[in-house]
């Protein structure tokens, strides 16, 4: 800024006034100058530069074209110095401005690398793990299903072999039923057999004794016509030997349509009891996993109950050593107590027998006042009330506070 005004005021005084176009040029010259070693020592461009020159020189040109073609020092300098001042406050403009931009554009920066397309996490452990998982489940289940399909297996062999066995009986008595049946029909046939040979040598016999010439009648009663009830019988028996067995196949037809519709009954109900089974084993796997969580939760609430029993009793056994710490101190005391009462009764028994002294001595020292003699006073023996002439420990430092000011106020007496 300095360099620019010294060279603007030299190239003035250089020019003087012999050209009034010279000030602008000067001054343009001299802006351009230093904009230039401004720009190369900031790093601006060009451009702002040059329209601030052409700005600054064109108006200083109109403004000395205008005047009497004298340049005045003192004008010049101050515009000098206020268009270093416009100068100086447009670079530092920029330069907070460029400052500002280097800021934005390292935000920009982080910003797009946080938000910039991050390489993906690779699951594949995960989805390993949770493959194993499954395949674990799935076994469980199977394993855990194996002994249901068993007993169902079991149970639904067991109702059909019930069910073959009650079926062979009913077999069994169809065939004891058909077998007599056919005893029955071979009876009545031999029967009819035998019934028929009869018939017919009842016939040959009645036809030899018909073929003579003897007429013989006789009154008897009318003989019987034993074609005719053979015939009846054979009718009957046939029928009977037709009927039975229609009637043994529709009584198997019945017993046979009976039990088809219990079978078919029978499915049903499997079928039925096969989806409530599924739907019981559905609900045993969810009680089997609250029972696992109830399990776990149990785990952790015993857990959580033998920590706060442990830190309980270590605070417990804190507060023990506490009250054990308290008791000893409060021992202590007592036995402090004792000590203290015990050398206060021994002290006010001193203290009394010293009051009884010092009376005797008061009455003598008095009696000595009314009769005076020729001797001299003498000041009473300290020695005579030795602490262990009056019963008191020697070692013990509280008494001599005591004995002191009473030997000293035993001296003070004759004194008054």
């Amino acid at each position: 800024m300095t360099t620019c005004s010294h060279q603007f005021t030299s190239s003035s005084s250089v020019k003087g006034s012999s050209c009034i176009g010279g000030g602008s040029s000067c001054v343009s010259s001299v802006l351009s100058g230093s904009s230039c070693r401004a720009s190369s020592a900031y790093g601006l461009g060009g451009a702002l530069c040059g329209s601030l020159v052409g700005r600054y020189g064109g108006g200083l040109g109109v403004g000395y074209s205008g005047g009497d073609g004298s340049l005045l020092p003192g004008n010049e300098k101050i515009t000098m110095q206020s268009l270093n001042d416009r100068l100086a406050s447009y670079l530092d403009k920029v330069h907070a401005l460029e400052e500002a931009n280097r800021e934005l554009e390292t935000k920009i920066h982080d910003w797009y690398q946080s938000q910039g397309p991050r390489p993906a996490r690779d699951y594949s452990p995960y989805f390993k793990t949770i493959e194993d998982l499954r395949n674990k489940i799935i076994e469980a289940t199977i394993e855990n299903a194996q002994p249901l399909l068993y007993e169902h297996e079991l149970t639904l062999s067991q109702s059909v072999e019930a069910d073959i066995n009650g079926l062979l009986g009913v077999l069994d008595e169809l065939t004891l039923a058909r077998t007599d049946l056919e005893m029955q029909i071979e009876g009545l046939k031999e029967e009819l057999a035998y019934l028929k040979k009869n018939h017919e040598e009842e016939m040959l016999a009645l036809q030899n004794q018909t073929g003579g010439d003897v007429n013989v009648e006789m009154d008897t009663a009318p003989s019987v016509d034993l074609s005719r009830i053979l015939n009846e019988m054979c009718d009957q028996y046939e029928q009977i030997a037709d009927r039975n067995p229609r009637d043994a196949e529709a009584w198997f037809l019945s017993k046979s349509e009976e039990l088809n519709k219990e079978a078919a009954f029978n499915s049903e109900l499997m079928q039925n009891s096969r989806s409530e089974l599924n739907e019981l084993w559905r609900v045993l796997q969810g009680l089997e996993v609250e029972l696992q969580s109830q399990l776990c939760m149990k785990a952790f609430l015993e857990k959580s109950l033998e920590e706060t029993k442990n830190r309980c009793c270590l605070q417990l056994a804190q507060i023990q050593e506490q009250i054990c710490s308290l008791e000893e101190q409060l021992a202590q005391l007592r036995c402090e107590m004792e000590q203290q009462n015990q050398e206060y009764k021994i002290l006010l028994d001193v203290k009394t027998r010293l009051e009884q002294e010092i009376a005797t001595y008061r009455r003598l020292l008095e009696g000595e006042d009314a009769h005076p003699a020729p001797a001299a006073p003498s000041t009473p023996d300290c020695s005579a009330f030795s602490p262990a002439q009056l019963g008191l420990d020697v070692s013990s430092s509280n008494l001599l506070p005591l004995i002191i000011p009473i030997n000293f106020l035993l001296f003070l007496i004759p004194l008054s």
